[in-house]
């Protein structure tokens, strides 16, 4: 047994001092120590030994597991330490090299005029809400004086979830929201994603972004409405900014109009930003219609109100100067880097 033990002990310190990389020596390791390996059957055959010898026998195989075993360690501690210091040498750093610029990002162009004309209205007392994009079919259409049957509907055609459920087309269902809760006067401003099914081209896109402004209090007319958007559209493009306002229809005000202003390019002369005309179609406005205000909760009779509508993405592009509203959405930051 003893020479048997001593020619497995030979075997393997032979084996690793051959060994170049772990994977070998880990086969050592199974060979020599594993549960099939040489040492292990030794042991199995343990049966076959007298009993008297059995003790001195089983320390002989310990003593030979103990010395296989220390020098397998060393050899794995070596080439370890040696692939370690390889790795050093490869992954070396320069520490001298400049470091890589950090990219910093920036608000959209989108954000960028939003804050601004959050800005301005605040600044005239107006609150900012926000509602539900995923809305119901009756704060979209119907409480805004729109049933099923309106044309109108037709022209605002949505994505729907369900019959009842669908993505909102415009943000006056947040005006209609806060009528509802009967908290008088009201004087907000609802920015947010609005979703239409629309060919994607220069100026159009199944989803964009509106902003609608909503004053209800006693003794509101239409001259307020117009004293406020004049403000604003000066704010916006310059204190030489005209407007005028023409006669337009929209469901949810009576008497409604359609807003321009004159072209802060050319100064009302003709250019072709303004395509030769002098003005440029902003916006939508009105008086909120006195059955939207009925079907509210509120006393047309007491209270009366103004509304107005605009495309975020409309007023970007024009203050911009932006030819194709796809270019806010592809994400080029050719383009992006600009603002």
């Amino acid at each position: 047994m003893k020479e048997r033990l001593e020619k497995i002990k030979a075997e393997a310190l032979q084996k690793i001092s051959e060994s170049d990389v772990l994977e070998k020596l880990n086969e050592v390791r199974v060979n020599y120590l594993g549960k099939k390996g040489e040492l292990t059957a030794v042991l199995k055959s343990m049966k076959d030994v007298a009993p008297e010898d059995r003790p001195k026998v089983g320390q002989m195989v310990n003593e030979t597991r103990e010395a296989i075993e220390s020098v397998l360690d060393a050899a794995v501690k070596k080439l370890e330490q040696a692939a370690m210091e390889l790795n050093m040498k490869k992954e070396v750093i320069d520490v001298t090299l400049p470091a890589k610029k950090l990219k910093m990002g920036h608000r959209h162009p989108n954000a960028i005029v939003l804050e601004e004309v959050e800005r301005i209205f605040v600044g005239l007392g107006y609150e900012v809400v926000e509602g539900p994009e995923i809305e119901k079919d009756y704060y979209n259409f119907e409480a805004l004086n729109i049933p099923a049957d309106h044309p109108a509907k037709d022209e605002q055609d949505t994505f729907y979830v369900n019959g009842d459920i669908l993505l909102r087309t415009q943000t006056s269902p947040v005006q209609v929201r806060v009528m509802e809760q009967g908290k008088l006067p009201i004087k907000i401003l609802a920015p947010g994603r609005v979703f239409r099914s629309d060919e994607v081209d220069a100026t159009h896109s199944p989803s964009f972004h509106q902003i609608e402004g909503l004053v209800i209090d006693k003794n509101i007319t239409f001259a307020d409405l117009k004293g406020t958007l004049d403000q604003i559209a000066k704010e916006l493009f310059g204190a030489d900014t005209k407007c005028k306002f023409r006669p337009h229809h929209f469901p949810f005000t009576e008497p409604s109009a359609e807003m321009d202003v004159s072209c802060f390019k050319c100064g009302g002369a003709g250019c072709r930003f303004c395509k030769g005309s002098g003005w440029i179609e902003i916006l939508g406005c009105g008086m909120v219609h006195p059955k939207v205000l009925k079907m509210s909760g509120i006393d047309p009779e007491e209270y009366t109100g103004f509304a107005f509508g605009i495309g975020l993405e409309r007023i970007t592009l024009l203050k911009y100067e932006i030819d194709d509203m796809r270019l806010l959405y592809e994400n080029d930051d050719r383009f992006l880097k600009q603002f």
